[in-house]
């Protein structure tokens, strides 16, 4: 099931090369006091960094700085790779007064496709201004206004990450609208690409690519609905993928939507709350990543005292069982990547909320190594960027990040990005 990695790496490429036409950066050195080395899991100290248009040209102690270069002096900041972000929704943000059918409705039928693009816009600049250069975006998007969004980052019309998008994702009947009635099923069509039978599930799979998807986000259960999709429909998806050259990501919350799914073949499991060791080490043996899109404890907080909550408990619940989870998919080896799934509206630019999903997993007990790992190397890897994003070495995209202090002995660090590059082009600086 991973003979498409080279056409994903393809793939990832012609991503990374097409939004250079509009951004043709000169040579910049940049003299790093601290350097976080993502394949060795390692800070390097008074690392230089040669950068030559959109890529790294040079890495190491000591560089001469060519003739006509610009130096950045970065000797008291931390230095990292760009961070990726593998779980997004930048064309929707839920208010805490709604639920995901009445907001998912209202972005349809009240907001529309062109305000959604101009405030998914918005959105992605405060990405790219804490520190997270890369996204994968999973629907939730109408019908392919992330694809509208990724081209107008391309050519440089807005800034933001680099996006990596699905499409609508394809789902059981109802999408992620319950309590929809029968009458308007298709509403939610036109958020989700209803699945209906193995065939129809291939057919879904070339949709989405020849609309521009460059990867497929299934539901392998589409909860709070409840249904799934059949092992059969999701083996047509990963078969169809495979073919097409990208790979897919499965939401699946409890164990048996889990199970199915990597037994079905795909990449990536989204959230799995409910998982069980059993499940867990399956999904080591098939090499599927886990995304654990968990909250930390600032922000559920902060979920709470705006949804009016004064008893705690339920937040404290949450937090215990999500971290007993991923410290469980730690001990078995799973491979952890970052991703935030930062979909409610908490009064706060989202790309700051989406980099708290750092802290969660710190607070559920990776190691600042591992998770800096799960966020640059990890993140990488599963999208088909491997040599090219998530790390700082000749060849690679100059998307480069430096903080005030290190995260390696201060967490806290990672609030305080003080500049962002991406592709060689500054949009941060001290």
């Amino acid at each position: 099931m991973r003979t498409a990695a080279f056409t994903s790496a393809a793939l990832f490429f012609v991503l990374c090369t097409s939004e250079l036409v509009a951004q043709e950066p000169g040579t910049v050195l940049i003299r790093a006091g601290r350097l976080f080395d993502s394949e060795a899991g390692a800070f390097l100290e008074n690392q230089d960094i040669l950068v030559r248009g959109s890529r790294i040209a040079a890495v190491g102690p000591g560089l001469a700085l060519p003739d006509g270069a610009e130096t950045i002096d970065l000797g008291n900041y931390t230095v990292l790779p760009g961070l990726i972000d593998a779980h997004t929704h930048l064309l929707y943000l839920e208010d805490l007064s709604g639920s995901l059918t009445t907001e998912g409705l209202k972005a349809l039928l009240l907001e529309g496709e062109p305000l959604r693009a101009l405030h998914g816009a918005a959105r992605a600049r405060t990405f790219l201004d804490a520190g997270i250069t890369t996204i994968r975006d999973l629907g939730n998007s109408g019908m392919f206004v992330d694809r509208a969004l990724q081209r107008a980052i391309q050519d440089g019309s807005v800034p933001g990450p680099r996006m990596i998008v699905s499409g609508p994702g394809l789902s059981p009947v109802g999408g992620q609208f319950p309590g929809l009635q029968p009458e308007y099923a298709d509403l939610a069509a036109r958020e989700y690409r209803i699945v209906a039978g193995p065939e129809d599930a291939a057919e879904a799979v070339r949709e989405n690519v020849t609309f521009g998807a460059d990867v497929i986000k299934i539901f392998s259960n589409n909860t709070p609905n409840p249904g799934y999709l059949s092992v059969a429909e999701m083996r047509a998806i990963v078969d169809e993928a495979e073919v097409m050259g990208v790979r897919v990501a499965a939401h699946a919350t409890d164990d048996r939507s889990i199970w199915r799914a990597v037994e079905a073949g795909v990449h990536s499991i989204e959230h799995g709350y409910q998982v069980t060791d059993s499940t867990l080490r399956f999904m080591k043996e098939r090499g599927v990543a886990l995304v654990p899109t968990d909250a930390d404890s600032v922000t559920i907080m902060r979920f709470l005292e705006l949804s009016g909550e004064s008893a705690p408990g339920q937040g404290l619940s949450y937090l215990a069982s999500r971290r007993a989870r991923l410290r469980r998919a730690k001990t078995l080896g799973v491979t952890i990547v970052a991703g935030s799934d930062a979909y409610i509206d908490i009064a706060g630019p989202q790309g700051e909320a989406a980099r708290r999903m750092l802290f969660a997993y710190h607070q559920a007990g990776l190691t600042p190594i591992e998770v800096l790992q799960a966020a640059t190397l990890n993140g990488a890897e599963l999208l088909g960027g491997e040599g090219r994003i998530g790390v700082i070495k000749p060849g690679a995209m100059a998307d480069i990040i430096a903080l005030e202090g290190n995260p390696e002995v201060d967490f806290d660090a990672l609030e305080r990005v003080r500049f962002v590059m991406k592709a060689g082009q500054v949009y941060r600086q001290p």
